[in-house]
């Protein structure tokens, strides 16, 4: 099982035409195809011809342009992360307690319906899922069976396109709000996929999306390290203020907002000396924004097993601060705001690299797992 485990990891982090190790840089940068395969951009330029119009897949035979290739975010990430050493299977064992994790009940996408997925957000309301991807149809909306609804968004610049979205959110009112860093812009939806509202302006690069109780929503701006609280009545399509709540962030991503207190937790995510030269950390804020708490990998080290590198959050019905960890491929509770950190695993199997997070109205988990380009459902019932 771990030499299957290693040969599926270097497979992923290999060009499959060249099999040269993929690189953030240069020609060895992961791009994705149209057609859902990535290739190194060396070969995609290869195969582009001399005048580098034009290209065919080498797996599907799909044809296309090379202004139709895009950044593997999610590899580049990956890549950002892993250091030189090989990554093993979970280490962190059962729920605090002995009590048993919670049973996945239903697993949606997968290779050929998502592509690279980036951001998966529930509506509290209608139980609907949004999952952004980078598939022709950027979102997809799922009904609480597991249907797909819906499929909106395509890339481009007319009013209901999205280019390349990294981070979604579902209001109360029923309104899918997406994070464009293609653009740099924040846009919301009906489930129908009618555009309601686009905030072109003030924007460096949105990333992170939730929503509050009040339908307001709170944005991450990675590139400007601020935190914004977006007011709109987005079925209107009439902004009402975009408001900067916190500023001198390091590469804000990953949001929540806590639905009971208010409270919002916000991953950072730091440059740091060392093998992987990253490192994360959470800050906790309550609801009028005051910092009440925070933690990096290091101090969380020295608590939990295992490293830790979280890339999302959410609050549970109990208002628990609950991570996805991608060094583990586990999801992990840390407890409330006041207690924080706790260490308490939640899904510690079945995960390969786990990017989004959000609960339902009913509180069953759901994880987005990259790895394998799915939606995963858990329910403890």
């Amino acid at each position: 099982m771990a030499e299957a485990a290693d040969e599926a990891e270097l497979g992923l982090l290999e060009c499959r035409v060249c099999f040269e190790r993929y690189g953030p840089d240069g020609r060895r940068r992961p791009r994705n195809l149209p057609c859902g395969h990535v290739l190194c951009r060396g070969c995609v330029e290869a195969l582009g011809g001399p005048e580098r119009r034009r290209l065919e897949c080498p797996f599907c035979r799909r044809p296309c342009g090379l202004g139709e290739t895009s950044d593997c975010l999610p590899l580049l990430q990956l890549l950002e992360l892993l250091g030189p050493g090989a990554r093993g299977p979970s280490a962190l064992g059962r729920a605090a307690g002995g009590a048993a994790p919670p049973r996945l009940q239903l697993s949606l996408g997968g290779w050929g319906s998502l592509l690279n997925p980036t951001a998966v957000a529930a509506c509290r309301t209608s139980g609907r899922l949004a999952v952004a991807h980078d598939g022709k149809k950027r979102i997809h909306v799922y009904g609480p069976s597991g249907s797909c609804l819906r499929r909106f968004g395509e890339r481009g610049d007319a009013g209901n396109d999205i280019k390349y979205p990294l981070g979604v959110a579902v209001t109360a009112d029923g309104h899918v709000v997406v994070a464009d860093g293609g653009d740099r812009s924040v846009k919301a939806f009906d489930f129908e996929g009618r555009g309601t509202l686009a905030v072109r302006e003030g924007f460096c690069l949105p990333w992170g999306l939730d929503a509050t109780p009040e339908c307001d929503v709170i944005v991450t701006d990675a590139e400007a390290g601020a935190l914004y609280r977006l007011t709109a009545d987005f079925g209107r399509g009439k902004l009402k203020k975009c408001q900067l709540v916190r500023s001198k962030l390091t590469s804000p991503r990953g949001v929540a907002v806590c639905p009971t207190s208010g409270a919002v937790v916000v991953i950072e995510h730091l440059k740091t000396k060392g093998p992987s030269g990253c490192s994360t950390r959470m800050k906790i804020f309550s609801a009028d924004m005051t910092l009440i708490g925070q933690m990096d990998s290091f101090g969380l080290n020295l608590v939990f097993p295992s490293k830790i590198y979280t890339t999302a959050v959410a609050f549970d019905k109990d208002g628990c601060i609950v991570v996805t960890d991608v060094c583990s491929r586990a999801v992990i509770c840390l407890g409330k705001p006041e207690e924080f950190p706790i260490f308490n695993p939640v899904v510690s199997n079945g995960l390969s690299y786990p990017i989004g997070l959000t609960y339902t109205a009913h509180n069953s988990l759901v994880v987005l797992d990259s790895g394998d380009h799915s939606v995963k459902i858990y329910s403890s019932s």
